[in-house]
Order: structure tokens, then C-alpha cells, then sequence
């Protein structure tokens, strides 16, 4: 753990830039400054923690109340914090979680290849994982003519709601359970990975692989690409408990949670909006096929314009203005 001449050795210079920046007068962009101010937090932490008596925590605490007192003077509440979440704070914590989320991905694909390779080995293995009674109703629906039939077996508005509190709850879940180390939340992805590939290959097993893509997929696209975001937040917590790196762990934690718990909150309009496709189009996926793929088209390109492409370019232009901001001190 390092003493508190090295700790001054390696944050002084930022903590008197961040002075120089409160005392400037200037117009300060509120995104700068509210990076400032969750840094300085960080330090004030690790402060108190080892160093709890010493000057540099009176000036740390003194330094965090001021800027404190900016940073919420200038935070705008309401409908613009609203928008402010969805259209800043929610994409950039994407964007620096992104090695997060491509580990839940990786798991989830990985889970869903065992699904298809144990469903290739042992016929059987789809009751294990889908349940017998959902086996045998969707074998039943087949010899129908309806496979799908079983999105179509209760009313839309009841199954919306119970979808969407479902997938919430999943969701949460995946993140919570990160507070296992990181093995929970595994868990969790790998199981749903693995009912995935194991429900695609059973009905490819059919001759349905189509009709089974399109219904799945139809609200699925959104809906799995969540849950796999949710993972991305689960393992973001259990790497902070593992990896505290320079931090205390407490506060690792603490930073870990923060933002799991912000990757899951900008989820649930998401979930809301899977559920009602899920209810109300899913039920329908064989009227046209056109308009399936146009729906799910249109949720890939959302997708990666808005949790790929533009938390890339608002980071870039963030760290561009920040540049700007200490050239100009």
C-alpha cells in the first residue's frame, strides 16, 4: 500500500490543477467538471481511509466540499436529468465498461455453442434445460402447424407485464449476483446462454429454424442484448472486488457498483419495449416476414448506434473538450 508522500507524489499536481480550475471563474463544462469531482471523491476515500488525521485529507475534504457545491449547483434536476442520463451519463459508462460487456458476450456465446453441442449428443438434453412440460407443449404445437404457438398461449397486456418484470429482475440479477466475485453473474449468462443455443438447435432439429429465428429474434434482439449488458454490469462489480487495483477495496466496490447500477437502470426502458414486442408482434411473427426483419433490422442498427457507435464518438469529443479545458488553465 503506498505511504502518503507517494500518494501526494502521484495526485498533488492534479488535486492544485482541480483548485486552479474551481478558483478559474471561468465557465467550467459541467462533464469535465463532474469527472473532476468523482476523482477526487476517489482520492478523499482513500484518504480517509490510511490517512485519516493528516493534512491532506483536511485538504481533500476541504477541496470535495467545494467542488461539491459546483458540481450540484450546476446539476440540472427534472425531465433535463432525465435526458441528460439517457443522452451523456448513461453512454459514457457503456463505453467505459465495453471489455465488461464483451466478457458477458463471450460467455453467453460459448454457453450457447455447449447448448448446441449436448443437444447433438444426447437428444434429450433439451428437456434438462427447457423443461419437460415446455417440451412437450411446443412438440404438440408442432405437429399442429404452430410452433410458435406458445407466445400466442396467454392475453398480450398480462404477459407484458409479466415479461418485462422478469426481464428486470434477471437483469438485476445478473449484476448482483456479481457481488459473488464475479461468479454469479457468470453463472447466470451461461445458463441463458445455454437455453438459447439449446432452444435455436431444437428447432433446427425441425426444420423451423426460420420461423423459430424470427420469433425469437424479434424481441429477442433487444432483449438478450440487455440481459448480456446486465452481465457486462455484474462482472464490472465482481472485477472491482478481485481487482481493486490502487484502491482500498471498499471503494472499489463502491465505484463497481455505482456504475453496474447505472449499466442496469438504462436497461429497463429497453426491457419495457422487449416485453411489448414479445406480447403484442411476437404472437403475430408469421403475418409477414417483411416486417419481422424490418423490426429486427431496426434494433440491430439502434443498438450499435446507440451503445457502440455513439458512446465512442461522445467519449472522444469528452476527452477532446477536457484537453481543451486544461490547455486553456
Amino acid at each position: 500500500m503506498m505511504n502518503e508522500v507517494r500518494f501526494i507524489k502521484n495526485n498533488g499536481s492534479r488535486w492544485k490543477e482541480f483548485e486552479t480550475f474551481l478558483s478559474s471563474g471561468k465557465k467550467v463544462n459541467p462533464d469535465i467538471l463532474s469527472r473532476y469531482y468523482i476523482e477526487l471523491t476517489d482520492d478523499l476515500a482513500f484518504s480517509k481511509t490510511f490517512f485519516p488525521n493528516s493534512k491532506t485529507t483536511k485538504y481533500l475534504n476541504q477541496l470535495t466540499l467545494k467542488a461539491h457545491n459546483q458540481v450540484f449547483k450546476r446539476r440540472k434536476t427534472g425531465r433535463n436529468a432525465f435526458l441528460r442520463f439517457f443522452a451523456i451519463d448513461y453512454p459514457l459508462v457503456v463505453y467505459a465498461n465495453r471489455k465488461n460487456i464483451f466478457y458477458a458476450f463471450l460467455i453467453f456465446v460459448i454457453s450457447a455453442i455447449v447448448g448446441i453441442i449436448s443437444l447433438q449428443s444426447d437428444s434429450s438434453y433439451v428437456v434438462s434445460v427447457l423443461g419437460e412440460d415446455y417440451v412437450a407443449t411446443t412438440l404438440d404445437n408442432i405437429e399442429k402447424g404452430e410452433p410458435m404457438a406458445i407466445y400466442d398461449s396467454h392475453p398480450s397486456l398480462p404477459m407484458f407485464f409479466y415479461i418485462a418484470w422478469n426481464n428486470i429482475r434477471v437483469s438485476f440479477m445478473a449484476f448482483s449476483m456479481g457481488i459473488l466475485a464475479g461468479f454469479g453473474t457468470f453463472y447466470i449468462m451461461f445458463f441463458n446462454g445455454l437455453m438459447v443455443g439449446t432452444f435455436q438447435y431444437f428447432f433446427f432439429t425441425k426444420g423451423l429454424i426460420v420461423e423459430s429465428g424470427l420469433a425469437i429474434w424479434l424481441h429477442g434482439t433487444v432483449e438478450i442484448t440487455s440481459i448480456i449488458f446486465a452481465g457486462g454490469a455484474g462482472i464490472r462489480l465482481g472485477r472491482s472486488i478481485l481487482f481493486p487495483g490502487t484502491f482500498p477495496r471498499i471503494v472499489s466496490i463502491r465505484k463497481g457498483g455505482s456504475e453496474g447500477a447505472k449499466m442496469v437502470a438504462g436497461l429497463i426502458p429497453l426491457f419495457i419495449i422487449a416485453a411489448f414486442i414479445e406480447s403484442y408482434l411476437t404472437r403475430n411473427y408469421d403475418k409477414s416476414y417483411t416486417f419481422d426483419l424490418i423490426i429486427i433490422g431496426g434494433s440491430i442498427l439502434f443498438i450499435l448506434a446507440y451503445f457502440f457507435i455513439y458512446p465512442y464518438l461522445l467519449t472522444k469529443n469528452q476527452n477532446y473538450a477536457k484537453q481543451r479545458e486544461n490547455d486553456a488553465l
